[in-house]
C-alpha cells in the first residue's frame, strides 16, 4: 500500500472513533442541536409577533422567522464545531494521542479524525435544525442552486471552524477551558444581523456587527434562500471563511507539532 491509502485507511480508523465516542456521550452533539432548536422556539413563537411588527416597520418584507432562521442555522452551525475543542482536549490531556504517536500510524489522522467527525455531526444537526424552521413556518424560496450555494458556504464555515477548534484544544490546558474559550467565537453570531437588522442597533455597536465575519454571511444565506440583496457578502463570506481555515489550520499544526516535539 502507498503512504497515501495508509493515511486514508488510518483517517478512517480515527473517524470511527470518533463517531463512536459521539454516540456513547452525546451530551455536546445534544447541545449543539439544542441551542438553535430552543433559539427558533423563544424568537419564533414567543418572540416572532413583536419583532416581526418592527421590522415590517422598517420595511423589511416577509414574516419574522424567514428573517431569523438563516442566522439561527448559522449559529447552529458555529456551536456545533466549536465542540470540536473539547474532544480534542480530552485526547490530548487523557494521553491517548501519546500512545497513538508510539504506533505505526499516520500523525495526520489523529487529526484529521476528529474534523472529519466533527463535520459530519454538525451536517446532521444542521439539517434536523432546518426541518425545525420549515415545521415552524419558514418557508424559504430558494431554488436548488441556491440551496447547494448555502450549503457549500455552511461547510466552508464548518470546516474553517472545526479546523480553529482543534487548535483551541491543542492548546488548552482542560476541557473546562476548551469548553469555554469557543464561547466567545459563538456568541458573535448575536452581535451580528441574526435577530436584528443592523441598521437598527447603536452606532458603535452596528460598525463592530456591520464588520465582523458572521454578519455578511448571515446576509448571503438569507438572501440566497428568500430573495433579499446580497451584494458582495457572498465574496466577504469566502474571503473571511478562507482566512479562518488558513489560520486555523496552521495554528493547529503547529501547535500538535510543538507538543510532540515537548513529548
Amino acid at each position: 500500500m502507498s503512504s497515501l491509502s495508509y493515511t486514508v485507511t488510518d483517517t478512517a480508523t480515527m473517524l470511527r472513533r470518533t463517531l463512536r465516542h459521539a454516540i456513547r456521550y452525546p451530551a455536546m452533539t445534544t447541545a449543539s442541536l439544542v441551542i438553535p432548536v430552543m433559539l427558533l422556539l423563544l424568537f419564533v413563537g414567543l418572540l416572532g409577533r413583536t419583532l416581526g411588527a418592527g421590522l415590517n416597520a422598517a420595511h423589511t418584507s416577509g414574516s419574522y422567522i424567514d428573517y431569523v432562521a438563516p442566522g439561527i442555522i448559522l449559529l447552529g452551525v458555529a456551536s456545533g464545531c466549536m465542540s470540536t475543542s473539547v474532544a480534542v482536549c480530552v485526547d490530548m490531556t487523557e494521553g491517548i494521542i501519546d500512545r497513538f504517536r508510539t504506533m505505526a500510524i499516520s500523525r495526520s489522522s489523529l487529526l484529521t479524525g476528529h474534523v472529519l467527525s466533527s463535520m459530519i455531526q454538525t451536517t446532521i444537526s444542521t439539517v434536523l435544525v432546518i426541518g425545525v424552521a420549515v415545521a415552524l413556518g419558514w418557508r424559504p424560496h430558494g431554488g436548488p442552486a441556491e440551496w447547494l450555494a448555502v450549503f457549500g458556504l455552511l461547510e466552508l464555515l464548518a470546516f474553517a471552524l472545526t479546523w480553529l477548534a482543534v487548535g483551541i484544544g491543542l492548546v488548552s490546558s482542560t476541557p473546562e477551558s476548551a469548553s469555554n474559550t469557543p464561547m466567545l467565537i459563538q456568541f458573535l453570531p448575536f452581535i451580528g444581523s441574526t435577530f436584528v437588522p443592523t441598521g437598527s442597533m447603536p452606532a458603535g455597536v452596528r460598525w463592530f456587527a456591520e464588520y465582523q465575519p458572521f454578519t455578511p454571511m448571515i446576509e448571503t444565506i438569507r438572501g440566497l434562500l428568500t430573495g433579499t440583496r446580497i451584494g458582495d457578502d457572498a465574496l466577504i463570506s469566502v474571503v473571511w471563511c478562507l482566512g479562518i481555515l488558513v489560520a486555523g489550520y496552521w495554528w493547529s499544526s503547529a501547535a500538535f507539532k510543538r507538543d510532540r516535539v515537548q513529548a
